[in-house]
């Protein structure tokens, strides 16, 4: 036996929350060093245990002799992919091959079936030199121990900020004569009243429009007032979105980029869904969108000296090329995994 007790973390438990964090952060840049991506307290106090918005959110803190020493997420999707649960777990590395990870993980599991989930997934992630497929990498091989199988390699990427000014006028310029019938608007904030219906119809078929290699999803709810509340969720945790859509010519969005702005201290943005409509590709509306979008948040934040982190499908040569124009470079790899519970 591990030993291990594990509590969940309360709603507003400040003192819990910055002692899971402690531990989810050493845990994570052991593994990835600077690649390692994290939330601060003050972004994810306002997020544990609220039931409002698309998402759930739980935290787990596994004790060993009255110390944090292990830290679980697991997120619920509150409107959609009902079935599924999303987990992650880490473990101090000074405590690891105890079967505390495992002791967590089998607790965490037992919390997504009272929710009545039958498919949980993670998203482990190692080093750059790491296969493709994990092998041999501490997370990749944990989950493999536990069931998860791979369904879809992933790569990080980073973008250290500011974009130069040259190269974005470059980009601009190449991509503009093909998108002359489209209008770029850009914003910081909720989506605006008269966009955020069309937005949602096409940012919810993200899941399904990108690649997803044999994982199973469906696409997410277009659900307005949900997401009205997940935004106020957002500017709890201190976090501006940045938006850049195309719009055609009856004013619908029909292509998107959006970038989370996090506190100052947290060196990462994060870059979130990008996606152009099937029936509107190729007229560079994805490179379009993601260099004005940039050039919104570097005339409207002082974001120099951090970085823009994305994910993308090793297998999504069309989004990596836009990226790698962009100057994002190569960091961790990472993956998709998934277990359908006993």
């Amino acid at each position: 036996m591990s030993g291990l007790r594990v509590v969940e973390v309360a709603r507003g438990d400040e003192r819990a929350v910055a002692a899971w964090v402690d531990v989810a952060v050493t845990a994570e840049r052991h593994d990835l060093g600077d690649h390692a991506e994290y939330w601060s307290q003050a972004e994810l106090l306002p997020l544990v245990g609220a039931t409002e918005g698309l998402r759930q959110f739980r935290l787990f803190s596994g004790f060993l002799d009255g110390e944090v020493v292990a830290a679980g997420r697991m997120q619920l999707s509150l409107k959609d992919n009902l079935d599924l649960a999303e987990l992650h777990v880490g473990v101090l590395p000074e405590v690891r091959r105890r079967g505390l990870g495992s002791a967590l993980l089998t607790h965490i599991e037992a919390q997504a079936r009272i929710a009545g989930r039958t498919r949980v997934e993670g998203f482990p992630s190692w080093l750059p030199d790491g296969p493709e497929d994990g092998a041999g990498t501490t997370g990749a091989e944990f989950a493999r121990s536990h069931g998860f199988t791979l369904t879809l390699p992933d790569v990080q990427r980073q973008l250290h900020l500011p974009v130069p000014d040259d190269l974005l006028d470059a980009l601009t310029r190449e991509a503009a004569p093909h998108h002359a019938g489209y209008e770029l608007r850009s914003w910081a904030g909720p989506i605006p009243e008269d966009l955020v219906v069309s937005w949602l119809e096409l940012s919810t078929t993200l899941a399904t429009e990108a690649p997803t290699g044999s994982g199973v999803h469906e696409n997410e709810a277009v659900d307005v007032p949900a997401f009205r509340e997940s935004e106020v969720l957002q500017a709890a945790q201190g976090r501006t979105m940045w938006h850049t859509v195309a719009l055609d010519e009856t004013r619908r969005v029909v292509a998107y980029t959006q970038l989370a702005e996090t506190l100052p201290d947290n060196p990462f943005l994060f870059q979130w869904g990008t996606l152009v409509h099937r029936d509107h590709r190729g007229h560079r509306l994805g490179l379009a969108v993601k260099v004005a979008n940039h050039r919104a948040i570097q005339a409207g934040s002082d974001v120099a000296g951090r970085r823009t982190v994305t994910w993308n499908a090793g297998v999504n040569d069309h989004m990596i090329a836009i990226n790698e124009r962009l100057g994002f470079v190569r960091g961790a790899r990472g993956g998709e995994f998934q277990k359908q519970l006993d």
